[in-house]
């Protein structure tokens, strides 16, 4: 540029090399302390993870006829979920909430734990603790997962009629959290062999869902688990057939999303 008599002047508008080379510098650093920022948050979303994976494996211990249960019960109440129209990060973190349901039996007595026979009123007072006991366990913490794990914790025993444990809630006043966890875990329960009794056959299963539709369960949500339950059952037996472990639940995240929660499968026409 030239001034009023015709000298040169730097343009304002234009940066010199140096600075160019600057700024290019300080956008790369940007994006690397972005990309690290993520990876660590990344981390510490599993580390959060692990640590109740690491809590449900000390349920198992204890009792020892869930086996593969409390898998099942991630992936199945995060494709219901889906089915209910939570996103897919809504239902990725209860997929990683809903194995810790139980958590509270860990401090059962084995005499009560493990019996075998009808409950007498005194034992079912005990195992009614459970609930308390696992959202005590998680306790009231700022983590999303542990927080929404203490819910269904806490909740998932609760009825729709409002005749459930441990608070007597009725209806939309239960969390749909714990409102999806008690029907995929009633229904996953009868279809499992237990100390007590062997497994019922899923169409068995199946009518007797329906007929707590209303009393124990949100209608809505029998409903759903009604009408996608091919794709459910086959999501339980996939799960079954390859015998994964809590260690494999992150690796099926991708498998349940692509195969079971997509817009292209078909709900069940008859009940």
């Amino acid at each position: 540029m030239q001034d009023a008599v015709g000298r040169l002047t730097e343009d304002p508008t234009c940066f010199s090399d140096a600075a160019t080379k600057q700024m290019e510098r300080m956008v790369a650093d940007f994006g690397r302390m972005y990309r690290e920022r993520n990876e660590a948050l990344q981390e510490v979303a599993r580390a959060h993870h692990d640590a109740l994976l690491r809590l449900a494996r000390a349920a198992e211990y204890r009792d020892g006829d869930t086996g593969v249960h409390i898998v099942r019960m991630g992936y199945l109440s995060a494709a219901l979920a889906r089915r209910l129209g939570q996103s897919a990060a809504q239902a990725e973190l209860l997929m990683q909430a809903a194995p810790m349901h139980d958590i509270g039996k860990v401090g059962m007595p084995d005499d009560v734990l493990k019996k075998r026979g009808r409950f007498t009123e005194s034992d079912r007072a005990v195992m009614n603790q459970h609930p308390h006991m696992g959202a005590e366990i998680l306790g009231k913490s700022r983590i999303p997962l542990f927080q929404l794990a203490a819910e269904v914790a806490l909740t998932h025993h609760e009825r729709w009629d409002g005749k459930g444990y441990p608070a007597g809630l009725a209806g939309e006043a239960i969390p749909l959290s714990g409102r999806i966890v008690a029907v995929v875990d009633f229904f996953d329960a009868l279809t499992m062999d237990r100390c007590y009794r062997p497994a019922f056959d899923d169409e068995t299963a199946l009518q007797m869902l329906l007929l707590e539709r209303g009393h124990a369960f949100d209608p809505h949500v029998v409903d759903t688990f009604m009408a996608y339950a091919c794709e459910l059952i086959a999501l339980r037996d996939r799960i079954n057939r390859e015998k994964l472990d809590l260690a494999a639940m992150t690796d099926l995240a991708a498998l349940c999303e692509q195969d079971f929660m997509t817009e292209t499968s078909t709900p069940r026409k008859e009940h």
